[in-house]
């Protein structure tokens, strides 16, 4: 009887206190409590008025919801954790899962509104007003969760990101250039604000920033293929080359790499190493009919023309709309035209390129062009070509070096 008067005073004084904070925070989340409360004095005056005992799980049920589920809440929210605030973002979870955004976002809009230090709170809303479109109000509450989580460098990120889709570069490589000072291991800030910089043309700067990026990571892949990229938009294709076949060497699969390769040695009037990596990106789907052309051109150069005729053949069968106006216009086929069989209605396959990016394909036709224009360069004129890229590439190393000296020192 004792311990049912003491269970009813300490619970019922608990009762009132989550009462009387329901009313200061104006925080529905408290009635769930003081529910629960409310069923633990229940089940104890059930026990005094009927005179019965209860079983061993229903008293314990009875003190959890009664007394020490109060107390917890108390003493968390003493110790400055936001217990309430945890239960909102939890419900708005929920509602997320279960699909349904509009609820979500009730909860957060309230969440944040009551609490707007509340950094979880707007992270979460920033990312549903991105799922829905909303890029506006998704980059006002990403900027909300950075002003209370300094370190937040996804939430920098995604800003940079959001502006770019908005057509705001230059905000957006402003933002990136914060972020990489912060955390200059950040690799995708580095790949998009290289993205954005060869959009613009800005290829010495794009180099800029692989090449801090390979500080960090010396081994990625895309680190060297991308740098790779922006060394030939400046015809350096001495350092092209030495950035192709380190990101062919990290990925044996990377035919763009191989195929870079390929049309530096036609550049350089290296036929051999040319033909050795075309038949090595006709493993590729997008690249291969490409790979087959190029394959001919280098026959009908060696004076090889039934193997031209053969490689020419494939690469029109394999996508004549990409190839057939190429060989027409390409003066190198005109003894062998009459038996290459391109059709006159050709059919163009839909998605050619779907894998590449638009920096890829841009670096593609751009050796694709500087082929042209070296063509009938002779061989003393391509030996300057390179002699000319080698120096530029010893600078580069030196200055690099000269940095790395700087930053020991």
């Amino acid at each position: 009887m004792i311990e049912q008067l003491i269970y009813t005073l300490i619970s019922f004084l608990l009762f009132i206190f989550i009462f009387f904070k329901l009313f200061k925070e104006n925080d529905t989340n408290y009635i769930f409590i003081l529910i629960l409360e409310a069923m633990g004095i229940a089940i104890n005056f059930v026990q005094v008025l009927a005179k019965i005992e209860i079983g061993l799980f229903i008293m314990i049920i009875k003190y959890i919801i009664g007394i020490i589920l109060p107390i917890a809440v108390i003493a968390i929210e003493k110790k400055g954790i936001p217990l309430i605030q945890l239960l909102n973002v939890a419900k708005a979870k929920i509602y997320f899962k279960l699909g349904n955004n509009k609820k979500a976002k009730e909860q957060l809009i309230n969440l944040v509104s009551k609490y707007p230090e509340n950094y979880i709170g707007h992270k979460m809303l920033a990312q549903i007003y991105e799922i829905e479109g909303g890029m506006r109000k998704a980059i006002d509450e990403y900027v909300q969760a950075i002003d209370i989580n300094k370190k937040d460098y996804d939430s920098y990120y995604k800003i940079a990101e959001l502006l770019n889709q908005l057509d705001k570069a230059d905000e957006a490589s402003e933002m990136l250039h914060n972020l990489l000072n912060k955390k200059p291991d950040y690799y995708k800030a580095t790949e998009l604000l290289g993205d954005i910089l060869i959009n613009k043309e800005m290829y010495k700067e794009a180099v800029n920033i692989y090449q801090d990026a390979l500080k960090y990571n010396p081994l990625s892949f895309e680190i060297n293929y991308n740098l790779g990229i922006a060394y030939t938009m400046l015809n350096d294709f001495q350092n092209a080359k030495i950035c192709y076949e380190k990101a062919a060497e990290i990925n044996s699969l990377s035919y763009n790499s191989k195929y870079s390769l390929a049309e530096i040695a036609l550049i350089y009037k290296e036929l051999e190493k040319a033909e050795k990596y075309f038949m090595e990106a006709i493993e590729d789907e997008e690249l291969s009919a490409d790979s087959y052309y190029e394959l001919s051109k280098i026959a009908m150069i060696k004076g090889q023309k039934e193997k031209a005729i053969k490689f020419a053949n494939i690469a029109v069968d394999i996508d004549s709309a990409k190839v057939g106006d190429k060989i027409k216009n390409d003066p190198i086929f005109i003894p062998i035209m009459a038996k290459i069989s391109i059709p006159f209605n050709k059919e163009e396959i839909e998605n050619k390129d779907k894998n590449m990016k638009e920096k890829e394909i841009k670096a593609k036709e751009h050796l694709e062009d500087m082929f042209e224009v070296t063509r009938n360069l002779s061989y003393s004129d391509i030996k300057m070509l390179k002699n000319d890229t080698s120096t530029r590439h010893k600078k580069s190393k030196n200055k690099n070096r000269n940095e790395i000296q700087r930053e020991i020192d």
